[in-house]
């Protein structure tokens, strides 16, 4: 029984959206949030996100049996029972948002609700069979966590916690899509209009390279804003040209879509797990306090207010308000 509930309960996604909440409470509290706050935010989140995976393999049991990439999913439904696994599912996700309403606060319970209803019923039933775009609208429930990590420390969204929500929607395109050029034949079989099977190869690896390409730059806005460090800008610019030249090499020129897939993971594991190491060491220091007592944080757009705009004018407001020296030119008679 327990092998058959993690099959369809897929919890390789719960710990993905987990690790992207967790970068979104870091980047809310600029630093490690408190214990009772991850603890919380963590679990609503792996439930939430358990809930939505079961209630994706109850509504997708017929397509799941005619594709082996994902048919012992359908084989596990059948032995659990849909209606059980359906209960379970609802508790669960009505567990996450109770629990986030009262051990949280209501933003963070609103953006959980919408993740499991955009994700199980407006993707899994709609855009996922009506469109080949639809994993572009499909990706906004896959970057919500984000979100809700970052809305269960501070009950709002700052501008980081959105920097790094369109980080998880532009790297979903070409994670999914890689894919879908692996198992293209598998989808054109259960029918489901993914890209390669609409628009063909060669435009869907033209499609990946453009948003692997946007993606690219985009990290760089947490330390260009001062959210996290210079070492995390080039990390991340290092990361992101690593995964454009691994694209080309194993799609371009190998056809190699599982490796291609597999160094996705690979990237956005080591990005948000950057961001949380960052942050958490206290590596940003970009607005150096010039007053005397010591290195602060820059914390552009927080509660706190706006930084400097650079360590340039701190410092010329800084010496404007030192004492002339006796031997200065201006203090001679």
């Amino acid at each position: 029984m327990l092998s058959r509930l993690l099959t369809i309960t897929k919890p390789g996604i719960a710990g993905g959206v987990a690790l992207s909440g967790l970068a979104g409470m870091a980047l809310a509290a600029r630093g490690l949030p408190d214990r009772g706050t991850l603890l919380a935010c963590t679990v609503c989140i792996v439930l939430a996100a358990t809930g939505s995976a079961i209630l994706n393999v109850v509504f997708e049991e017929k397509t799941d049996a005619l594709m082996p990439r994902v048919s012992k999913r359908a084989e596990a439904l059948a032995r659990i029972g849909a209606g059980r696994a359906a209960t379970l599912a609802i508790i669960l996700i009505a567990s996450s948002v109770i629990a986030s309403f009262f051990l949280l606060n209501e933003v963070t319970a609103l953006l959980i609700i919408s993740a499991v209803v955009s994700y199980t019923f407006v993707y899994t039933l709609f855009l996922k069979k009506s469109s080949p775009y639809g994993t572009v609208t499909g990706g906004i429930p896959g970057a919500l966590p984000a979100l809700i990590g970052y809305s269960a420390v501070t009950s709002r969204i700052g501008v980081d916690g959105f920097i790094l929500f369109f980080v998880m929607l532009l790297w979903q395109q070409p994670h999914f899509l890689a894919l879908a050029l692996k198992h293209r034949r598998q989808y054109a079989a259960a029918g489901i209009p993914v890209m390669p099977v609409v628009l063909g190869e060669q435009y869907t690896k033209a499609f990946i390279f453009i948003y692997a390409t946007a993606l690219l730059p985009l990290p760089l806005a947490l330390f260009i804003f001062g959210y996290c460090s210079v070492y995390f800008a080039v990390f991340s610019v290092s990361l992101g040209i690593f995964l454009l030249a691994f694209y080309y090499i194993q799609i371009v020129r190998r056809n190699a879509y599982g490796r291609a897939f597999g160094a996705s993971i690979f990237y956005i594991i080591a990005l948000l797990a950057a961001v949380v190491a960052d942050l958490g060491m206290g590596l940003n220091q970009s607005c150096a306090d010039f007053s005397g007592t010591g290195p602060t944080t820059c914390r552009p757009f927080s509660d706190r207010g706006p930084c400097v705009s650079s360590r340039l004018s701190r410092c010329q407001s800084h010496l404007r308000r030192l004492p002339e020296s006796p031997t200065s030119p201006r203090s001679r008679p």
